[in-house]
């Protein structure tokens, strides 16, 4: 067998593919199929996503290249070359971006009666109401800034969006100065200011004007006597590639507060302007803010399209946006009964957002009130703004249970909120472990202990998503309780080995990263490889948001190779290449874009009739496997292991949201063509929906006799 040998030939750069992903994104946003409304949440969501892309990848391989790094990824590009890739394919979504906008959705919206009054088309009411709210409810918070001449340029806030300033030189202002020099100011607008400022409307059913331009409208008012030259919208982006460095850390709470410090004065990685600026002052806030022209992008719309996310969730507008398709309540966990006994009777295994996270909720909640119980362990990494779960780990610790919060302080982006829930936690009494040293503890996993009749149970949750009620409406996600005296012995062990200084024990049936769990993966493709080879059936499915983990990329195409046929859902990143003649003729990749966010692994190993399934907190990536806590959870129940596995055949038969990843990286979107269509999301949803009228039809149809008292 011939060995895959340029790097360059069998896997895609990672950053290229990220943003692959987001141009799948994009292509919601540009699908008419879609309705207006959920097209500006796509395009909302894209500029997200390309915010993040900046601050956490960018940022780290522009410091590769300052520090003079030569050295080639994965995929045969040095710092520099990935840069210059980066640069002109970023280039290209933006401009994508800014067409689906002006010439796609501005129009489309318009003639649903959504419409954006710029300054200059604003009639007489509507001018009258912009200034009566300007000077109400906007002058009052406003504080211009202004630049002196060769002073050190103020730190300014990550993604807020400003107004930049150019002001008619004043020679009297600056004794001996330039007196063609112009002078220059800007102004925060802020995040707690309304972005959309709704005006009385004249011809459409909503009417808005922008805040930059509403200000930009009234910028006399902010700088009286002064001659304006130039006022145009602007905003930074800044390097979040920041390293922890918790061996030099006495307290992991401190430090993670100096990096939340340290990122509003670290490196200016991307500068957005709009595209009317000139050259004078765009080149004054290059130079302030060490920003060079490859990194300067001049937009020819709006700024901060993630901020449009408001637009999108518009009250009132529900005929604008996709058919709702609420979770519902699986016919498995009966809503008036304890989840305990549910869970004692038989494992349960329940796919959000189609089936109600309200089962997980209930679990931790009911555990907290139950006097039953014991002990509560659990790990939180993102959680939502006021979360329920939290308050019931408050609960449960006042009630005097044992309960110990595993809270990751370094999920990226939701640090302070994960600050601000330790230290409400330890206040009630709950043990607060910031995860583990070196690592980030991204598993998903939940303990409750409970004294019953026969002795003491544990019983357990394990997930693919966080305990985030908010996002579990939104991300596609697995859900498994069980009462598994292995699993249960093995949850145990999992907690001890991350909250204490016990070695990991070896565990029954849990696999764990970075100890074992990457081995593990490899182990089970290899079996594939081997029985193929033996002239046994070979198949492996998985479902996962990203694959970057070379050793498994080749393990995968070492089992290619030998015949396996292998068929993968992957979100994201993908770095391997697909239907490479000698190398992966027998991998295809599909990737499913659509309302909800593709987000749990789910993986299949057929094992020469064994088969094996199992759900995991881990995506193939070299930061999952050997840089956080993992845990990879075998599903042996048998109506839960055929219900994953038809999942994973329901997306990997996509045809209707999913493209398929070519040889050269590029992916291309599939049709039905003479085959049925199939959509996914909407038939697991269908599926959901059946499955609770049935249920309900069952409950009507059952006859209950009334008997005498007595």
């Amino acid at each position: 067998m011939n060995k895959p040998h340029d790097p360059s030939h069998t896997l895609i750069n990672r950053d290229l593919s990220w943003l692959e992903f987001d141009h799948r994104v994009l292509g919601e946003a540009r699908d008419p199929a879609n309705l207006p409304l959920e097209r500006v949440r796509f395009l909302a969501i894209t500029g997200s996503n390309l915010d993040e892309f900046m601050m956490v990848r960018v940022g780290g391989i522009q410091l590769l290249r300052a520090q003079g790094v030569v050295r080639k990824d994965a995929s045969h590009l040095s710092p520099h070359e990935q840069l210059q890739a980066i640069h002109e394919r970023v280039r290209r979504l933006v401009d994508d971006q800014q067409h689906c906008f002006a010439r796609e959705l501005t129009p489309l919206l318009e003639l649903h009666g959504v419409r954006c009054v710029r300054p200059a088309d604003l009639t007489a009411d509507q001018h009258d109401h912009a200034r009566r709210i300007f000077e109400d409810e906007v002058f009052p918070l406003l504080t211009p800034r202004a630049i002196e001449p060769d002073a050190i340029f103020p730190l300014l806030m990550n993604l807020v969006l400003r107004l930049g300033v150019r002001l008619a030189p004043d020679p009297a202002a600056v004794p001996g100065g330039d007196p063609a020099r112009p002078r220059y100011a800007f102004i925060s607008l802020g995040k707690k200011l309304s972005r959309f400022i709704s005006l009385p409307a004249a011809t459409a059913r909503y009417e808005y004007i922008l805040l930059e331009d509403l200000v930009a409208h009234f910028i006399d008012r902010l700088f009286p006597g002064e001659t304006i030259e130039e006022c145009i919208p602007f905003r930074i982006t800044l390097n979040a590639d920041l390293i922890v460095r918790e061996d030099l850390a006495a307290d992991l709470m401190e430090q993670m507060e100096a990096v939340l410090e340290a990122r509003k004065q670290s490196d200016c990685v991307r500068l957005e302007i709009d595209a009317r600026v000139g050259n004078d002052q765009c080149a004054f806030l290059q130079e302030a803010l060490g920003v060079a022209d490859e990194d300067t992008y001049r937009i020819p719309g709006p700024l901060d399209l993630a901020g449009f996310m408001a637009l999108a969730n518009l009250s009132g507008f529900d005929d604008l946006r996709n058919e709702h398709w609420p979770p519902q309540q699986s016919p498995i966990v009966d809503p008036t009964e304890p989840v305990f006994d549910a869970i004692a009777a038989r494992d349960i295994l329940l796919y959000h957002p189609f089936e109600s996270f309200d089962p997980v909720q209930r679990f931790i909640e009911e555990a907290a009130a139950d006097p039953d119980v014991l002990a509560i362990k659990q790990i939180l990494y993102r959680t939502s703004g006021d979360s329920p779960i939290v308050a019931a780990l408050m609960r449960a610790a006042q009630k005097g249970k044992y309960v110990t919060a595993v809270v990751e302080l370094k999920a990226r982006f939701d640090e302070a909120r994960n600050i601000e829930w330790a230290r409400a936690l330890e206040l009630e009494g709950v043990q607060v472990i910031y995860g583990v040293r070196g690592l980030k503890t991204h598993a998903k996993c939940c303990l409750v202990v409970r004294r019953e009749p026969d002795g003491l149970r544990r019983y357990m949750h394990f997930g693919t998503g966080n305990y985030n009620e908010s996002t579990a409406r939104l991300y596609c996600d697995a859900s498994y309780f069980t009462a598994d005296a292995d699993l249960g012995v093995d949850a145990s062990q999992f907690f001890n080995a991350i909250t204490g200084y016990s070695e990991p024990q070896a565990f029954r049936k849990l696999e764990m990263a970075p100890v074992t769990l990457r081995e593990r993966l490899i182990e089970l493709i290899q079996s594939e490889t081997e029985r193929k080879k033996q002239g046994q059936p070979a198949l492996i499915l998985a479902k996962i948001n990203a694959l970057v983990e070379p050793s498994i990329v080749h393990a995968l195409y070492e089992a290619s190779q030998a015949g396996v046929e292998i068929r993968l859902n992957v979100r994201g990143i993908c770095c391997l290449r697909p239907g490479v003649a000698g190398v992966s003729e027998n991998i295809r990749v599909v990737s499913v874009i659509d309302r909800f966010l593709e987000h749990a692994r789910i993986l299949y190993f057929h094992q020469g009739g064994e088969e094996k399934v199992f759900i995991s907190s881990a995506d193939w990536m070299p930061r999952n496997l050997l840089r956080r806590v993992e845990l990879l959870t075998p599903i042996e129940d048998a109506a839960s292991k055929q219900k994953l596995i038809d999942i994973l055949h329901i997306c990997l038969a996509d045809n209707v949201k999913a493209h398929e990843l070519t040889p050269d990286g590029r992916y291309t979107k599939l049709s039905p063509g003479e085959d049925p269509p199939v959509r996914s999301q909407q038939r697991l949803y269908e599926i959901a929906r059946e499955a609770t009228r049935e249920a309900a039809q069952l409950r009507r149809t059952v006859f209950q006799p009334h008997r005498p008292a007595g």
